[in-house]
């Protein structure tokens, strides 16, 4: 049992950086800031900036850095390791002071000269041939998140075998005893070295190029974020010169002012381009999230402007890269994760693409791809993508890319415009042809030490007494992915039902946030069925 006056008292003594928020802190305060570390696993660290054990600032960054830069002397004597940031608050004080404990510790760093999206750490990793990379961002949450994402040899977030030791090592950290070089002196001797390969990463980003042509106006917005310097000069150099940033979210900023909740899934997170688009008559938007690994849009219709789902953008994207691309391998390969629609294996099976599945996270999609590559099959790989929003086309990173995301999503409008059809048409014309699935994504929030316990207790709930049915469909399948697992993937906290009908509900904790998502699809009855659903979901939760 973790004693929180202890640990505050403790803070208070030795946590000289942060003694001014301690000594303010009310009762409630202390206890969510210290009555839990914050959880290491395979998406890193995340959490809200501050002081304590459970929260982002320069000594958990320490400790976990520390127990990282043990793991990596383990294995290797002089191990290297790649590092960047995004636009949030500290972001960049937080990176400098990773490189600088791994510079204690005798391990070079390669660090990006400015903040970059974490698609481009991936690429940093594979370009340097570094042995770990480390990316401080919180991707799409709101303002007061921060977070530390580690990444292999590969280029890939770490998996759960790597990340579990890695965590172990951590333990083993007391996090007061942390060192960290003097990091100007650091970059001096040659410790840490400033670079730049933004070259080379937008060369393989172009190579992955599909269409022709482009006429077509676009509205893009960074909110804010990572995708502020590179996304606008993709597009220049790819020939897209129709194209207008939302000025109140053109410049790197960690409140995102304009935007509480800057994730491009939201419809609020578009509105401000979505109004520039009507000003200007615009084919299409495109927003990326503050580290620029996720992409949403929205296209122009007759009836106005039409929001495109993640599920419903890979399969745009799926149909458009074998109906376009010249040159497809053999036997090639889409994968999806297993919350992503059933419309994408329909679509990319049509093509002869083999379909294969992963667990939700986009580090199951890098690690198909390195299997791949190890049986000499890298070239099989098409495209991968999950429904929240995350898209990958090529093999020259291991995590979703907003980058090659949007040159694909521009040359896409701007093919089929020049075909006399919009991407809401094309869409249209692929429901016609497969059917229509309905689906939505729906999080139910347990936040501090009582909601922790309350998630626990939803989700066994679920286990004793999973739905016999789902809106009136029966189920008849049911596979719980911590004992049950015939797909011969990982173990991992998620539970899956699907009925008679074709319906499904998958519901797991969030890996990052005090999350419990739930997983709608509905094989019929449109939206109506989708609230029907939800009302039933909700009497568990």
């Amino acid at each position: 049992m973790i004693d929180v006056k202890e640990r505050y008292a403790q803070w208070i003594d030795k946590a000289v950086e942060c003694r001014a928020e301690l000594e303010n802190m009310d009762d409630d305060t202390k206890l969510d800031a210290f009555y839990k570390d914050l959880e290491f696993g395979t998406a890193g660290l995340r959490g809200v900036i501050g002081a304590g054990t459970n929260r982002l600032n320069i000594y958990t960054i320490g400790k976990v850095t520390q127990g990282l830069a043990a793991y990596l002397l383990h294995y290797k004597k002089a191990p290297t390791v790649a590092i960047s940031y995004d636009s949030r608050n500290f972001s960049e004080e937080f990176a400098r002071y990773a490189a600088a404990v791994l510079a204690q510790n005798g391990i070079k760093v390669y660090i990006s000269e400015r903040l970059q999206p974490t698609p481009y750490l991936s690429f940093m990793v594979r370009h340097y041939r570094c042995d770990a990379g480390i990316m401080i961002t919180a991707s799409h949450n709101p303002a007061k998140f921060n977070g530390y994402k580690v990444y292999g040899a590969d280029g890939c977030q770490v998996t759960d075998n790597a990340a579990a030791e890695i965590f172990s090592y951590i333990q083993n950290t007391e996090i007061f005893s942390v060192k960290a070089a003097d990091f100007d002196g650091a970059v001096d001797n040659g410790d840490i070295v400033f670079c730049d390969c933004t070259r080379e990463y937008l060369d393989s980003v172009y190579a992955m190029s599909v269409g022709k042509a482009r006429k077509v106006s676009i509205v893009y917005t960074p909110l804010n974020g990572t995708g502020c310097y590179i996304v606008p000069q993709m597009f220049r150099e790819r020939g897209f010169t129709d194209i207008t940033v939302v000025p109140e979210q053109a410049q790197p900023n960690g409140d995102f002012p304009t935007c509480s909740y800057p994730n491009p899934e939201k419809p609020e997170a578009l509105a401000l381009a979505l109004e520039l688009a009507k000003a200007r008559n615009a084919d299409i938007v495109i927003g990326t999230d503050p580290d620029a690994d996720r992409l949403g849009a929205a296209v122009k219709t007759a009836d106005g402007y039409r929001l495109i789902t993640g599920n419903e953008m890979g399969v745009l994207l799926i149909d458009y890269i074998f109906s376009h691309k010249a040159n497809l391998p053999k036997k090639p390969i889409v994968v999806k994760t297993i919350v992503t629609t059933d419309l994408a294996a329909r679509v990319a099976e049509s093509y002869g693409a083999e379909v294969r599945e992963v667990l939700t996270g986009f580090k199951y999609i890098g690690e198909t791809i390195k299997k791949l590559e190890q049986k000499g099959e890298g070239e099989r790989f098409v495209l991968g993508y999950e429904e929240s929003y995350g898209y990958l086309s090529g093999t020259y990173v291991r995590d979703k890319d907003a980058i090659v995301a949007s040159m694909l999503v521009a040359e896409m409008a701007a093919d089929y415009l020049n075909e006399g059809k919009t991407l809401a048409d094309v869409l249209d014309g692929i429901y016609n042809k497969y059917g229509k699935y309905y689906h939505r994504t729906v999080s139910f929030t347990y936040e501090g030490a009582a909601g922790a316990q309350r998630m626990r207790e939803v989700l066994s709930d679920i286990r004793k007494n999973p739905p016999n049915a789902i809106d009136g469909s029966k189920t008849i399948e049911v596979i719980d992915y911590l004992t049950k697992n015939e797909r011969d993937l990982p173990k991992a906290d998620v539970l899956s039902f699907k009925a008679e009908d074709g319906s499904k509900l998958i519901v797991r904790p969030s890996g990052t946030e005090p999350l419990i998502k739930v997983y709608i699809t509905a094989a019929s009855g449109g939206e109506q069925r989708i609230e029907k659903i939800l009302e039933d979901v909700k009497k568990f939760m």
